[in-house]
């Protein structure tokens, strides 16, 4: 079995021998027995945190390198046209606390999409925003978030920040300060 231990980041798919196609549930795990699009059996080693996102490399500790690929899946595709309405999608499907993909088509620069996996109420809300939808396999790579970047050669580097001073509201302590989301 290879084990694969170390994150590479994105690689051509001629720096690999073999590649691991998995669908995302799979695709967030740090440890997982597979079997590789070639047949090789394989182990998973890594670090948890970052989803392996498709074209990512893996080396094994004999140091072979496996290409991750996304799988495809049941997802929902809104399309829009770009600019605000895109936006508009986004940020109103984004506050759903829900992984989406985003993207465009060279064939049609006017229009963008997001991509998610199929639930209703999702859908229902992409069609009230004027989005048309395709229910289909596709690979679903949602964004990773912004606190996700990963610098190197694929190695995640986190940080935060301690202020040694607090924050005090100088308004009516009455005031309610939480929020909440419809789900």
């Amino acid at each position: 079995m290879l084990k694969l231990t170390e994150r590479l980041g994105p690689i051509e798919a001629r720096q690999a021998i073999d590649t691991l196609t998995l669908p995302l549930e799979l695709r967030i795990r740090g440890r997982l027995k597979a079997q590789s699009d070639g047949g090789r059996e394989l182990g998973l080693f890594l670090d948890r945190g970052p989803v392996l996102r498709s074209g990512e490399g893996l080396r094994a500790e004999s140091g072979e390198v496996i290409r991750i690929e996304a799988a495809d899946e049941p997802v929902v595709t809104a399309r829009i046209a770009a600019g605000l309405p895109l936006a508009r999608l986004a940020y109103h499907l984004g506050n759903r606390h829900v992984q989406l993909a985003l993207g465009s088509d060279d064939a049609r620069p006017d229009q963008g999409w997001v991509r998610f996996p199929q639930d209703h109420v999702l859908e229902e809300l992409a069609e009230r925003l004027g989005a048309t939808l395709e229910h289909h396999q596709a690979p679903f790579d949602p964004e990773p978030g912004a606190y996700q970047q990963t610098v190197g050669h694929g190695h995640s580097h986190g940080h935060s920040h301690e202020h040694g001073h607090s924050h005090h509201d100088s308004h009516d302590p009455s005031h309610p300060h939480g929020h909440t989301h419809a789900h």
